[in-house]
Order: C-alpha cells, then structure tokens, then sequence
C-alpha cells in the first residue's frame, strides 16, 4: 500500500493506493487485500470499516464499476490530473513531473 491514513471524525483507516497508469480491474483486487490485511491486523471493534481509495491517471467508468460490483468493501477510483504550473518560489526546490513518475513506476513495479 501507497499511503494509511487514520480519519479521526470517521473512526477509520483509510488506505490510498497509488497508480501511474489507467484503472486496471486487478488493481481492485490488490487494494481490497490491502484493505482485509488492515482490518484484521489494525482495526479494533471501536473502529469503522477500512477505507480504500484507488488513484490512477486515468479510469473507465464502467471498467471500475465491473470490478467493484461485488466487492464489500467501502472503495473508490479517482484520477489525477498533473499540473506544469510551479510557483516561481518553488522552482528548482520541487522534484520535476517526470522525476515523480518515474519514482512511481519504480514502486509500482515491486
């Protein structure tokens, strides 16, 4: 898993998976094992059900939906959208986008 989050108000973990490339139906797979390791291992009786949020570039509505459909699990699929713009302060200080996609990839591929 890319990132666990605990969310005070919801009384939840929240894992967030991390994706350089478009949906995949197998990547639903992978977070709802991620989501089950956190329930039975961190997860208490006085917290909710673990949270998965799947980030990709891009996605297919309808492929998401297929690969969600029977899973029990509270999951969503968003995409991410990279921005050229830097502040000028920022400039020289922040890594490029290129520089975080190939960092992507190489935690992607383990």
């Amino acid at each position: 898993m890319d990132l666990l989050f605990y969310h005070i108000k919801l009384h939840c973990y929240v894992v967030v998976e991390l994706k350089v490339k478009e949906f995949q139906p197998e990547y639903a797979g992978k977070l709802n094992f991620y989501l089950t390791a956190v329930d039975r291992q961190l997860r208490t009786e006085l917290d909710q059900p673990t949270i998965g949020i799947l980030i990709c570039k891009t996605k297919d509505k309808v492929v998401a939906e297929y690969a969600l459909s029977d899973i029990n699990k509270p999951i969503g699929v968003s995409e991410y959208k990279l921005s050229e713009s830097i502040p000028e302060n920022f400039k020289g200080n922040l890594p490029t986008i290129n520089d975080i996609e190939k960092e992507i990839e190489l935690y992607d591929n383990c």
